[in-house]
Order: structure tokens, then C-alpha cells, then sequence
């Protein structure tokens, strides 16, 4: 084997290692079951609902309670990303982010009435 095979079979080889550990990572399931404090601001109104979810693999489901009352909540989880929402008085509400471990932020819409912000801490 000449001298620049052998550089070559030893790069593919690192660029592998490299390679299965970012796929490790990405794979690092996030865990969001559990109690979360959220604040939103939409509107120039604060409001700070709690959220509690249970996680089965991507699936989420749960309750909300809040300014609006309890609702169910139904939603999914896929690495970082997350999504949930809940209806009540007829109007559905959903909610887009990021986790971070322990930490959440993104943007909710209110369906038919705008949208905000919000972070959120579990408990």
C-alpha cells in the first residue's frame, strides 16, 4: 500500500470516528416529562401557564393549566425541536421551540388572534 493510501484509509477513518460521534449526539434523546414553569408575552400581556408532560419516545401528551383553565395537551418532540398545543374555548393554541436540557423558548400562536413568545424551566 503506497504512502498516499495509507493517509487516505487513515482520513476515512477519522472522518468515520467523526462522523458516529455527531450521530451519537444527535441522537441524545431529550427528556421533557415532567412539570414546566412557562412565561409568554404576547401582545404586551405576560401570562404563566404550567405545563405537565408525559413522553413516550417522540409522542407527547399532557395537561395544561392556566389563565384558560385545564386542557389536554397533545404534542411530539424530535431532537430539539419541540411542539405542543391545547384547545380551549375553541380556539387552539400552539407552541414551536427549542429544549435545552432544562430550558425551552420559542413562539406561540393563538390561532385567529396572533402570536408571542415564550421560555419556559422545569420544576
Amino acid at each position: 500500500m503506497t504512502r498516499l493510501a495509507k493517509f487516505a484509509l487513515a482520513w476515512l477513518v477519522a472522518l468515520g470516528c467523526v462522523s458516529a460521534a455527531a450521530a451519537l449526539a444527535a441522537d441524545e434523546k431529550i427528556d421533557v416529562a415532567g412539570t414546566w414553569n412557562v412565561e409568554i408575552e404576547i401582545a404586551g400581556q405576560q401570562g404563566t401557564p404550567v405545563f405537565t408532560f408525559k413522553q413516550e419516545g417522540g409522542k407527547l401528551t399532557g395537561t395544561y393549566k392556566g389563565q384558560f383553565g385545564e386542557a389536554p395537551v397533545t404534542g411530539k418532540i424530535e431532537g430539539k425541536d419541540i411542539e405542543f398545543s391545547f384547545e380551549t374555548q375553541g380556539v387552539k393554541i400552539v407552541y414551536t421551540g427549542t429544549v435545552d436540557k432544562d430550558t425551552m423558548k420559542g413562539k406561540l400562536v393563538i390561532e385567529g388572534f396572533g402570536e408571542g413568545t415564550f421560555t419556559a424551566k422545569k420544576q
